[in-house]
């Protein structure tokens, strides 16, 4: 049965007495409702699952134009905090805010999984903008134009924008050894000057770059607008991001700048998101506004608000994925081990699967399979109770022990505590 509890003093009840205008407003603020059936408390700490799609390996998900957003907000749904990254949450001109969502960038994330950082969430960051030199006039006004839309429109904390003292010279191209997009910059000392005058004299924490990108022969593009092969912009995009963050340990993401192709009658949807505007900025500005700041573990300012590598319950990724430093900083945890998942459907240039490198995973097909698996998991249920014929009779293990008879020191020690007869009362 429910019912109504309202907590109250003598002084109050004398207060009230006097001036019984204020009872009814106080009753209706300040009551609790119990139920025998219903605790008020939480009996579950919230469950956290980390989306990776790794950035310039044309991944089937996820290589294009925001195309594992769709995944990321489905995901959302399910868990009670998800961690993601740039590449899963970015779409160009599109994006979608999620309050449960947090906005990690590559080299961050990596930090994360290692125990290394832990992540403070933010309800709003100071984001500074920063541009390259090589960015021709008219186009860097059209950056300059997004960046005041969004603080009119969306209310997003833009502070302030820089220029670079040099171009930064952003040099692309595919790894012939590997099939993945990388690259590099000529001039990386010009854009931590940059960023460094944004953090010293505006005191923002959070900064995007925008970086002026070579432009591509319409011919050298048209796999990718057709949403296959590999994103050639990616690979150095998260070179500069993790330049940043690994020198100041801020929230920072990428846009490239290039000049407007023409219309194309024949394009992927997944690809589409690129073509609608001048810029690649409003979802970078949007996903930095609120990313979690970077905080050393071993810091001093560590808060109880923060959210750890041991906060993780699972993990999910394509298939072939799983050399990188953040996915075996999760799969070698001795304790809190999260539940890795393993996509099947979501192939990339990569061959890094799971049995290569001896990590033990959930494998699936496809993301609907995945997320039935995170939803099961979330319930404290075993995924594999849900599929036929899975669950095996229960497995036998020996008490006997394996190398010695000698017995451990808390054994020893209860023995000696029932010998003296200090357990006789129990």
């Amino acid at each position: 049965m429910a019912y109504l509890h309202v907590q109250t003093s003598h002084a109050f009840s004398q207060f009230t007495t006097k001036f019984p205008q204020f009872r009814k407003s106080y009753f209706r603020r300040n009551f609790s409702c119990s139920n025998s059936y219903f605790s008020p408390c939480k009996v579950k700490r919230p469950y956290t699952s980390v989306m990776i799609v790794p950035t310039g390996v044309g991944a089937a998900i996820g290589g294009f134009a925001g195309d594992a957003l769709p995944v990321a907000r489905a995901l959302a749904s399910v868990v009670d905090c998800l961690i993601s990254h740039p590449n899963v949450l970015n779409a160009a001109m599109l994006y979608w805010p999620m309050p449960n969502v947090l906005y990690v960038e590559g080299y961050a994330l990596d930090k994360f999984a290692e125990g290394l950082w832990a992540l403070q969430p933010a309800h709003q960051n100071k984001v500074g903008l920063v541009l390259d030199a090589a960015i021709e006039p008219e186009l860097r006004q059209r950056h300059l134009q997004v960046a005041d839309a969004a603080r009119a429109s969306l209310g997003l904390p833009v502070l302030e924008y820089t220029v670079t003292d040099q171009h930064l010279g952003v040099e692309k191209w595919i790894d012939e050894k590997t099939g993945q997009s990388t690259g590099r910059i000529k001039h990386p000392d010009s854009l931590l000057r940059a960023v460094q005058s944004l953090v010293d004299q505006s005191q923002v924490n959070a900064v995007a770059v925008v970086g002026r990108f070579p432009d591509e022969d319409e011919n050298d593009m048209n796999d990718y607008r057709q949403g296959i092969g590999v994103d050639t912009l990616a690979g150095v995009e998260a070179i500069i991001s993790h330049l940043v963050v690994k020198e100041f340990q801020i929230p920072c993401a990428h846009a490239p700048a290039l000049l407007h192709i023409p219309l194309s009658q024949s394009l992927a949807p997944k690809s589409a998101a690129e073509e609608i505007g001048y810029t690649f900025l409003p979802c970078v500005l949007a996903g930095l506004s609120n990313a979690p700041q970077y905080i050393v573990t071993n810091s001093d300012i560590v808060e109880r608000s923060c959210i750890f590598s041991s906060d993780v319950d699972s993990i999910i990724l394509p298939a072939d994925t799983f050399a990188g430093s953040g996915v075996r900083a999760f799969a070698n945890k001795k304790q809190n081990q999260p539940l890795i998942i393993a996509v099947e459907e979501n192939a990339t240039v990569l061959s890094d699967t799971p049995d290569r490198l001896n990590i033990e995973t959930v494998n699936v097909s496809n993301y609907w399979e995945a997320i039935g698996v995170i939803a099961a998991h979330k319930a404290g249920i075993s995924p594999y109770s849900l599929r036929k014929n899975k669950i095996d009779n229960i497995p036998y293990r020996s008490s006997k022990p394996i190398k010695s008879t000698k017995l451990p020191f808390s054994a020893n020690l209860a023995g000696t505590a029932m010998r003296d007869g200090i357990y006789d009362r129990v």
